[in-house]
């Protein structure tokens, strides 16, 4: 069996060259927008918080940015905590709603499917995050559309 040679891994290695910038640092001209949905389960994988992170950046570059939470995505904006609202259960158990406030409070719209937060998942709008704006579920599509004749940039969120 062949010896290992190479000395283990030590907290503060790099192990990759992560200061290597391949592509331009792209940034939005004046008035363009960008959507980003989410159709998908909090906690259920990593692509909901992935993608509010990639909804931040897109605001930072410089895009009037939405995010429109409809079906199980309403699953993200909703509060949370135990053993009451806002206390974290485990760490990380606030991502969601704290990368949302963030989004928020940098400027971002967040909206939500008043069909898909009662109809499936029985909450009201009093179950929102703050600053999040229920909408009717009439409006998915034409928010989408909207911002398809605007020539946004879409990112849709998906899990099965």
């Amino acid at each position: 069996m062949p010896k290992v040679t190479k000395p283990a891994n030590q907290t503060g290695d790099f192990l990759v060259d992560y200061e290597e910038k391949v592509f331009e640092d792209v940034k939005a001209d004046p008035g363009e927008k960008a959507l980003v949905t989410f159709h998908t389960v909090a906690f259920e994988g990593s692509i909901g918080f992935v993608n509010l992170l990639q909804a931040t950046r897109l605001q930072r570059k410089g895009f009037e940015t939405s995010i429109l939470l409809y079906g199980p995505g309403v699953t993200l904006g909703v509060q949370r905590g135990f053993p009451t609202l806002g206390d974290e259960a485990f760490p990380g158990h606030q991502n969601f709603n704290n990368q949302i406030k963030k989004f928020i409070a940098e400027g971002g719209k967040v909206y939500a499917c008043r069909f898909a937060l009662q109809a499936l998942y029985g909450h009201g709008e009093g179950a929102l995050i703050e600053g999040i704006k229920p909408i009717s579920p009439l409006d998915v599509l034409d928010i989408v559309l909207l911002h398809r004749k605007s020539n946004a940039f879409i990112l849709d969120t998906w899990t099965l």
